[in-house]
């Protein structure tokens, strides 16, 4: 190796993005390959990359002694001291091979064990890229298929996307351009392994993070994400700006942000609702538009029994149980809903006529109450919206007055 190495070093890791000591330690690990099989295993041989040079210098040390017992490591001190006429019994001495006398047979097992060792870094990179973006969403190309997996492009690395972390009623053609987020990554003999999912409730926390600056910049922070993905989805948002709604703020103008999210997850509805450190307050939220008349929180049991009026059943429920089902999970209670009427038999069985009929009273007042504050609700937002068109019509009369 009699060519210069310090601008092909410089090169190849400018070109590569690898580390110049890492490439500097491959071409010592090469060249130190290729001498054992030239002189012999045995042999006690080190190599240093000397840079004013640009070269990988050899050396092949040998202990002196009085009496030579193995040659390949020992040297007599009468030897020894022709190389160096102050070397003394138990010195190390080192003398430089020449390297030009390497054979094409050396030259090339040095440069696989380069190519391996260059393979090898660039593996390192990538695995610490991806490593770094957990969590983070990517876009990539599709490339194949593979036994319902799907091999995504990202440039630097190939990804998969598992058929368990598809959502099942999207489908994609190779070459199409798809974005998902950086799940998992693991280290293979044939490389890092960057796993994708599209699936995962992250996954839509980060696409508001993409749509939403509020959500971006910590103004506004989601809480919490369930989802039944291809299908409905639940965040629960809270505002750290009391400026700001952090409802609307998720929703954007005319429904522009969160329509960005659902056309990425080709249709998945997203319910947008008000966080609370209350789990009876959080859990009334999130089963809206449903009515909820009170809820029973059961502590001990991490449970709720959240009551209902009649006609509300369903609608807090939802199409096949979806409604509560994600309830649940948004808030990590197990949820039981129940109609009036049934938490009413429930709660009369065991009493006298006249403490039924009492909680019967008292239920009933509470019902009438809740339909008043309902109604006073309605009619305050009334006048609000009169006053407000009341406000805009003198504002374009003085306008035109003008």
């Amino acid at each position: 190796m009699a060519m210069n190495l310090s601008h092909i070093i410089e090169q190849v890791g400018k070109d590569k993005g690898i580390d110049k000591e890492v490439l500097i330690k491959a071409l010592e690990s090469a060249m130190l390959k290729a001498a054992e099989k030239r002189f012999g295993p045995n042999k006690d041989i080190e190599a240093h990359y000397q840079e004013s040079l640009g070269e990988i210098e050899l050396f092949l040390f040998k202990r002196v002694v009085e009496e030579v017992k193995n040659p390949d490591q020992e040297i007599s001190l009468e030897d020894a001291r022709k190389l160096d006429p102050e070397a003394v019994v138990g010195d190390s001495l080192g003398v430089k091979l020449d390297s030009s006398e390497f054979g094409r047979i050396d030259a090339q097992t040095a440069k696989q064990i380069i190519i391996q060792k260059v393979r090898e870094a660039e593996r390192e990179i990538v695995y610490k890229e991806y490593s770094e973006k957990k969590g983070e969403i990517v876009t990539g190309i599709v490339q194949r298929f593979e036994k319902g997996d799907i091999i995504v492009d990202l440039g630097k690395a190939e990804a998969v996307l598992p058929r368990k972390e598809q959502v099942k009623r999207e489908g994609y053609r190779q070459g199409e351009r798809i974005r998902a987020m950086v799940l998992d990554v693991k280290k293979d003999s044939r490389g890092p392994q960057v796993i994708l999912t599209r699936t995962h409730p992250g996954f839509l926390i980060k696409l508001f993070h993409m749509e939403v600056p509020e959500v971006y910049e910590g103004i506004v922070e989601i809480k919490a994400a369930a989802r039944e993905p291809g299908e409905r989805a639940k965040i629960a948002v809270v505002s750290h700006n009391s400026d700001v709604d952090p409802v609307g703020a998720c929703v954007g103008f005319k429904g522009s942000r969160v329509q960005a999210v659902v056309q990425e997850l080709r249709g998945e509805k997203i319910d947008i609702v008000h966080w609370s450190d209350d789990p009876g307050i959080l859990v009334k939220n999130t089963l809206s538009p449903a009515q909820i008349s009170r809820v029973i929180v059961d502590e001990a049991e991490h449970s709720m029994e959240v009551i209902v009026p009649d006609d509300q059943l369903s609608l807090a429920i939802g199409k096949r149980g979806q409604n509560v089902r994600l309830a649940a999970k948004l808030t990590g209670w197990k949820i039981d809903v129940r109609t009036e009427s049934e938490a009413k038999g429930l709660s009369l069985e065991g009493l006298t006529p006249e403490e039924a009929l009492k909680k019967e009273v008292e239920a009933e007042a509470r019902r009438s109450q809740q339909s008043q504050e309902r109604e006073a609700e309605i009619e305050e937002a009334i006048k609000k919206e009169i006053r407000a068109v009341s406000e805009k019509e003198a504002k374009e009369r003085e306008n035109a007055e003008e």
